[in-house]
């Protein structure tokens, strides 16, 4: 009866880590960055092992305390996003909805794309829910063109560009990400970005060192909100730390893409000695 219960997620058992005591450090980026809130993790090592678990946690949390405030939540994709749907308790809030802003990828790995990970969230808030039923790359503009034309499609995206907030990963485009993994890029497009400036990207939006996004042609192949629509939401939550995530991260907030960052102890302190 437990086992089932805990599968059915009527019974949690959550190990909640000692409070953190980094409010000065938190307090220092937000004026120093001119971020909403910055929350930091403590972590053990830079490894995502370590690392993706523990900003999952806060993310849940912090997420817990702005639920009764929203309305519409939009996200993205990622690992650090299926952690933190994990860690939620559930709730019922049948007014709220959960909506996808970038289509899907396919089968590998599908958990922790958008269709998969808005289900998810969805049914653990009690909340209701709007998939984005594209692809999210395609092969040519003709075809992105031809299905932003169906109504359900341009509805859900137009619905998530009005999201009262958005949460969201930021990606690293590396030879071992996902992105390559599950073939979304090819290594020829992935040399392009990086000789073009790119050092992360928003739902697979890149951007540059200065948080400015790169004009590569991909964006034409993309059926999701861009990152001018994605900053536009009132507040955007970006979750992301690690080993290899520095330049991204300091990319994003130099950029102004997020007014949220939940980011761990060894990221937080370089971003505050640059």
């Amino acid at each position: 009866l437990l086992s089932q219960a805990r599968q059915s997620r009527v019974v949690q058992i959550a190990i909640t880590p000692a409070p953190d005591s980094f409010g000065d450090l938190e307090r220092s980026l937000e004026a120093r960055l001119g971020l909403d809130e910055v929350i930091v993790v403590a972590t053990q090592s830079e490894q995502q092992s370590d690392v993706v678990p523990r900003l999952g946690f806060a993310a849940a949390s912090y997420l817990a305390r702005c639920l009764n405030d929203q309305r519409v939540i939009t996200i993205s994709w990622g690992s650090t996003l299926l952690a933190m749907i994990e860690a939620l308790s559930p709730h019922n809030l049948p007014d709220l909805r959960i909506i996808q802003m970038l289509g899907g990828f396919g089968r590998l790995d599908a958990e922790v794309y958008g269709a998969d990970l808005t289900l998810r969230m969805a049914n653990t808030l009690g909340a209701k829910m709007r998939l984005l039923q594209s692809p999210g790359i395609v092969t040519n503009r003709l075809v992105r063109d031809a299905l932003l034309e169906d109504v359900n499609i341009a509805e859900t995206l137009a619905l998530a560009a009005r999201a009262d907030m958005a949460i969201v990963g930021i990606g690293s485009p590396q030879p071992n990400s996902v992105v390559i993994q599950a073939g979304i890029l090819s290594e020829t497009e992935l040399a392009k970005l990086h000789a073009m400036g790119a050092v992360g990207d928003i739902a697979l939006r890149f951007f540059d060192a200065g948080g400015q996004p790169v004009n590569h042609p991909i964006n034409d192949r993309i059926i999701g909100l861009n990152l001018h629509q994605i900053k536009q939401i009132p507040r955007v939550i970006g979750v992301a730390g690690g080993a290899g995530k520095f330049e991204v991260i300091r990319g994003a907030v130099v950029g102004h893409l997020v007014d949220v960052l939940i980011t761990d102890e060894s990221t937080a302190t370089r971003l505050l000695a640059e």
